[in-house]
């Protein structure tokens, strides 16, 4: 057993395949694939969203993972063998079984505890929060928590008609990537506060519902399909409150978080989450018109993105929002 008071990220990383496929290319295949008149350039006015990645054939959740959990590594100056707990937290995975993890593991070399962590698009948040509790427990010394992210095989790309294409259209948004982070014990800052609320009476309004005992088998299972204006409204009742909760709880007001690191589905709703919460624009990290809604990987490209530029003391509130329906908040001020 190891003791530990304070668990940090030391090291981060991300991964994004090399095809970009624009939202006119992939309105274009819905449309001659079902004979459907749709609106010039409607994907993009609809969800703000001008490209995404999409992982090529030969490349998997996995793959994506490898290549985030290589750069994280890097970041942190650490080897595989370094790390003693190795979670695999995201929505998407390369099997049903074994745990992904493990494949990630082999590739990597390493030969930490492994095992998979999955809660929609709040697993790789939620794998953070596990992985610290477990540090904090004295269970390990070091973590790898990983997410490949491939949602975009989960899209209809050939509606029949108009009512399939309204079932798949939440699907449209997807892109693909991969992100990690190391969390080990430091001196100061670090995780400073996690908060969750969830609200399970809406887990039917959106998911891949195949391949588990419900529907173990069926192509029509495979797709996602959801309601996406159902789930802004169940986030829009309780995100606020519990936004209101941590910065209550810490005493901090929004300019006292360096940035801010939400969960982007679409433009037009992350415009809302602004309206309704005060959030300072110049505190966001946006990234979903050029990537697109890319499931838990989100905010762990956005960390990425800002971690070299921060300094010591520099504060991040992390928001996560998942179907199922639940809500993360963590507040990390980086050591």
């Amino acid at each position: 057993m190891w003791t530990h008071s304070t668990v940090g990220i030391t090291g981060v990383g991300s991964a994004l395949p090399e095809q970009i496929v624009d939202s006119g290319r992939l309105q274009e295949q819905a449309a001659a694939a079902g004979g459907l008149p749709l609106p010039d350039r409607m994907f993009e006015r609809a969800t703000g969203i001008a490209t995404r990645r999409l992982a090529a054939d030969t490349e998997y959740a996995s793959t994506l993972a490898i290549r985030a959990a290589r750069a994280a590594l890097d970041s942190a100056g650490l080897d595989p063998v370094d790390v003693d707990l190795l979670l695999f937290a995201s929505a998407t995975r390369d099997v049903v079984e074994p745990a992904t993890a493990h494949i990630v593991q082999a590739a990597l070399g390493s030969r930490a505890h492994a095992l998979d962590v999955t809660n929609a698009c709040n697993s790789f948040i939620g794998g953070v929060d596990l992985a610290r509790s477990m540090l904090l427990a004295g269970r390990v010394r070091r973590a790898l928590v990983v997410t490949g992210e491939t949602p975009s095989r989960a899209v209809r790309r050939a509606p029949a008609d108009l009512a399939q294409f309204r079932d798949a259209f939440a699907g449209y948004t997807f892109g693909d990537a991969g992100a990690a982070v190391v969390l080990e014990p430091v001196a100061r800052g670090g995780i400073l506060d996690v908060d969750t609320e969830t609200r399970s009476e809406h887990w039917a309004v959106a998911g891949i519902f195949g391949g588990g005992s419900r529907h173990p088998r069926g192509d029509e299972h495979t797709y996602f399909r959801g309601d996406g204006a159902e789930l802004r409204d169940v986030f829009e009742k309780v995100g606020t409150s519990v936004l209101d909760r941590v910065r209550h709880r810490m005493r901090l007001e929004w300019e006292d978080f360096r940035h801010i690191l939400v969960h982007q589905v679409t433009v037009p709703y992350l415009e809302r989450f602004v309206e309704m919460t005060g959030v300072p624009r110049d505190r966001l990290v946006v990234t979903v018109p050029e990537l697109g809604n890319v499931a838990s990987a989100t905010l762990g490209i956005q960390l990425d993105r800002v971690y070299d530029q921060m300094c010591p003391g520099d504060r991040v509130l992390l928001v996560g929002l998942g179907g199922g329906v639940s809500i993360m908040t963590m507040v990390w001020e980086k050591a």
